[in-house]
């Protein structure tokens, strides 16, 4: 069975992107037009895009997006390394916890000086560039094609007497989160189009919403078997329901095995583990930050308020009342089950030694 064509985040060509006003979704399909890395640092921050891997291909591209439709005014390599070094930090600051845009910045920040090196011509450096820079796009959806391949297989797993499985997710890591395809959610479009799916249960994703926003709106989009529930359903659901396994998405995860993901999915883990469910995390290799310890070193991004209080600019609490409202939680390594990523599946104690094994054959000579 063939998977149907996703939704897509981002529509891009040479010189022009647009993405998708998750604002505006499920009542509207409005795409906005992204003319400079300032407009896309203002859908960031607003989480007009939003999901880790969007993230970085909207800032990335952005920056390919200024660079194409204002080359005429570098005179120099020189200036043009200086243009994207400042706006890629500049991205990086738009939403600090999720990693991929700040391990986007470093991969093409560390590409400018080898590229001066090898090409000298102005014009040819800014093509070469855009080339490199455009190269994220498919990148990303390459690789969600192979976290749903290695994330699908895995589930099968826990297939028994030819029964269909039961998924639970969080929060909203499809093609809305990602170039196309998704993450956690691209396992279950996978185990969807492999037959082997009965129903995946997803939370509402409070307070922002992103699972019956977005979520919702994918599934029914893809005629996928779904039911939503609240989030503070899920214990039940696992006590009265055979769920198989819960996958959900990442916006860093660090050397030791920790994740950070959305507000939520921390309390998952702890219901999970108590009702003796595997909790696996899908997310690409790029969401990996080896710099980082443990989930201690994470900063926590704090969201405005009124994100709580109020939907669609209806209030929903009495005006003045005092709110804590961290966008995401920490889960520790020792929760989950697997970490299911575009090279595989890997226990938390084993992501470091493994990666970094990986990383020394991709550069190592054969």
């Amino acid at each position: 069975m063939q998977t149907p064509p996703t939704l897509q985040a981002i529509r891009y060509q040479r010189g022009s992107l647009l993405i998708l006003d998750q604002l505006k979704l499920p009542d509207e399909t409005v795409y906005i037009s992204i003319h400079t890395a300032d407009d896309a640092w203002k859908a960031i921050h607003t989480m007009t895009i939003r999901g880790a891997p969007a993230i970085a291909v909207c800032g990335v591209l952005s920056v390919a997006v200024e660079l194409h439709n204002s080359r005429s005014k570098f005179d120099s390599i020189s200036s043009v390394i200086q243009f994207i070094t400042h706006q890629l930090n500049y991205l990086v600051t738009a939403r600090p916890t999720a990693v991929n845009m700040t391990d986007a910045a470093k991969t093409i920040i560390d590409y400018l000086i080898p590229l001066n090196n090898k090409q000298q011509n102005l014009t040819l450096y800014i093509d070469e560039l855009l080339d490199f820079m455009e190269q994220f796009l498919q990148r990303d959806l390459i690789d969600n094609r192979l976290i749903g391949q290695y994330g699908a297989e895995t589930m099968c797993q826990y297939i028994s007497n030819k029964k269909k499985l039961n998924i639970l997710t969080h929060c909203n890591t499809g093609s809305l989160a990602t170039v196309g395809f998704g993450t956690a959610l691209g396992i279950i479009r996978q185990l969807a189009a492999n037959n082997v799916l009965q129903l995946a249960y997803f939370t509402e994703t409070r307070p922002y919403n992103q699972g019956s926003r977005l979520t919702a709106y994918e599934l029914v989009h893809d005629r996928i078997p779904h039911t939503m529930i609240c989030d503070s359903m899920a214990g039940l659901l696992m006590r009265t329901q055979p769920i198989h396994a819960v996958i959900v998405g990442a916006d860093r995860v660090t050397a030791n095995g920790d994740t950070a993901n959305k507000i939520g999915t921390y309390q998952l883990a702890i219901l999970a583990k108590h009702h003796d469910i595997p909790f696996y995390i899908a997310a690409p290799t790029t969401s990996i930050d080896l710099s980082k310890k443990s989930g201690d070193e994470i900063i926590i991004e704090q969201r405005p308020s009124s994100e709580m209080t109020t939907v669609k600019g209806i209030n929903l609490a009495p005006e003045g009342v005092q709110v804590w409202n961290p966008a995401f939680d920490v889960t520790p390594a020792s929760l989950i089950t697997g970490i299911i990523t575009e090279h595989g599946v890997f226990k938390p104690d084993e992501l470091k030694e493994k990666l970094l094994n990986l990383q020394r054959s991709l550069i190592s000579p054969l």
